[in-house]
């Protein structure tokens, strides 16, 4: 498998895709206050007992240095006349089906939802991702999460994929256990 360093994606005219790093802290952090409890849905690592803003810093930090070497690839999604902050979009190895090489998983905070965002975002990681060679990536999804799912399955339609039912996976998020629905797509340069 080939690695290369997270880089920009300019999507379009109202959306680019910055490497994530601790220069966003701040602003991701506002972005997550305004879509609590969504988030600890979307980042289940996040733990809400304790203070947000440092785990945050230490998983940007760690998105950042890893992205450089190409080992995970995680994007800040930023509007980009204003810099404000969209969501989070990620590529890591967290992996249930056995067959996936790289997992994605996304954000998006609530005042921009249902806006298109999320999938212009997988569509353009998807296409960046498919830019060196053959890769398989695993999606999951709670399925009590409707837009998530209907994102889920345009994505899967619209890269030929398939549900792959051995991915399934617990999730427990503020301490209720969900059974996530995996989905694999194949993508080619």
């Amino acid at each position: 498998m080939q690695r290369r360093a997270t880089t920009t994606i300019q999507v379009d005219d109202d959306l680019i895709m910055r490497p994530a790093n601790t220069t966003h802290t701040n602003n991701l952090l506002e972005a997550f206050e305004e879509t609590w409890p969504e988030v600890s849905r979307a980042m289940p690592w996040i733990l809400p007992e304790k203070d947000i803003e440092p785990q945050l810093a230490d998983f940007l930090d760690e998105t950042e240095r890893t992205g450089r070497v190409g080992r995970m690839h995680h994007w800040i999604l930023i509007r980009p006349w204003d810099e404000a902050v969209l969501g989070l979009l990620g590529f890591d190895r967290v992996t249930r089906s056995g067959i996936a090489e790289w997992n994605l998983g996304y954000w998006v905070r609530s005042s921009e939802q249902r806006r298109g965002i999320a999938s212009r975002a997988i569509e353009a990681a998807l296409s960046w991702l498919a830019e060196l060679e053959p890769v398989s990536v695993e999606l999951k999804v709670d399925p009590n999460n409707a837009a998530g799912k209907r994102t889920v399955e345009r994505t899967v339609r619209r890269w030929k994929g398939s549900r792959c039912v051995a991915g399934d996976s617990a999730i427990t998020v503020a301490g209720v256990r969900t059974i996530h629905e995996c989905h694999l797509i194949e993508i080619r340069p």
